[in-house]
């Protein structure tokens, strides 16, 4: 298909639409795409800096005015929105990398992996110990025991997986098995506190779960405070998602708590993203705007009912901007987890439930 042929289309689409397949990475030269234009996309860390110098802001956004540790911007015509630009110094963010890596991911948390291959415990140290992922169950038996039994239907987790050293018995196709290592690369998100049933697309009580961790609460409790008008904000689940350099994060609502008075607080860890801001419906044209790493957003009130996505990851060495969280995981001597932000984005947010 030709370019103009794809931009005929492309007058078929919401404005939201529309800006996504604008920013979205196309690896397809067959349709001779020319580069995106990032000339509009707004730049925080830019706005910040003249802010600094001279207590300016572009048309439109304004510093709110409130006591806080360090500026808020927010726009004018999207109330709830609040901005805060390098809101997470370096150590900390290497700590969060640290924990969404090693400790989120772990049960009872769940993630993207578990329809298919259960709770899997310690997939951080198995990708260290260079494991595979290997299917030790035998599922048909399974089957045919509890057909001819009075047991509890059989459920995926029935199926047994188990990390393995990498031997020439297991690798030759002689068992099921997963590298460790792309597991990793495929883990999209992972759940913290009550968790979210994505089937239902709500909260789901009855799951197991341990609390959000005190520290990610303390945190996400001191950041929300430039969106909480009344009472206070109480940290019930988080979802963390992870992104590679292909992906993208659809426009979509977080809708499914009780109070959006109360904010989504959203960190910001690793590769550059462009994150779409758009209104309550998908013909409104979105604003366009970079986010960093220790970058954090708050969307609350008004802004709840924003439709918002991620249509594009910077994860080249000239754009991706992560140099200084790379240079402090090696200054650290944490080698492992360099490789993964390179070229990787994750985003922890955290939400009150009811």
């Amino acid at each position: 298909m030709a370019y103009e042929d794809a931009q005929s289309q492309d007058s078929q689409w919401t404005a939201f639409r529309n800006a996504e397949k604008k920013y979205k990475l196309y690896k397809n030269t067959k349709l001779k795409r020319p580069a995106a234009d990032l000339s509009e996309v707004l730049d925080f860390r830019a706005i910040l800096h003249s802010f600094v110098q001279n207590g300016t802001t572009p048309p439109g956004i304004f510093k709110l005015n409130r006591d806080f540790d360090r500026p808020v911007f927010c726009f004018e015509e999207r109330p709830g929105f609040y901005f805060i630009p390098g809101a997470i110094g370096i150590e900390e963010q290497c700590y969060w990398v640290r924990e969404s890596l090693t400790s989120f991911p772990q049960p009872p948390n769940r993630t993207n992996h578990n329809a298919i291959y259960g709770e899997i415990q310690d997939l951080f140290l198995a990708v260290q110990g260079q494991r595979l992922l290997v299917e030790v169950g035998d599922p048909i038996a399974a089957v045919n025991h509890r057909i001819n039994s009075d047991e509890k239907p059989l459920n995926l987790d029935d199926r047994r997986w188990a990390f393995m050293e990498k031997t020439s018995g297991i690798s030759n196709g002689s068992r099921k098995s997963i590298d460790a290592a792309v597991l990793l690369r495929k883990l999209r998100w992972s759940t913290l506190g009550l968790q979210f049933d994505w089937s239902k697309r709500n909260y789901d009580n009855s799951l197991a779960h341990n609390k959000i961790p005190d520290k990610l609460c303390h945190l996400a409790k001191k950041l929300a405070a430039p969106a909480v008008e009344k009472g206070d904000f109480k940290p019930e689940a988080a979802i963390v998602n992870y992104f590679g350099s292909d992906d993208t994060l659809g426009g979509h609502l977080d809708d499914m708590e009780e109070d959006w008075s109360k904010p989504i607080v959203s960190i910001s860890l690793g590769c550059k993203a462009i994150f779409l801001l758009g209104g309550d419906s998908r013909e409104d044209p979105p604003i366009a705007m970079f986010v960093r790493s220790g970058d954090v957003v708050l969307m609350a009130g008004p802004a709840r009912e924003c439709f918002h996505g991620i249509p594009r990851i910077f994860t080249n060495e000239e754009n991706a901007e992560v140099s200084p969280l790379v240079a402090e995981f090696l200054r650290q001597e944490d080698c492992y987890f360099v490789d993964y932000i390179r070229t990787s984005r994750i985003n922890i947010n955290i939400r009150q439930v009811h």
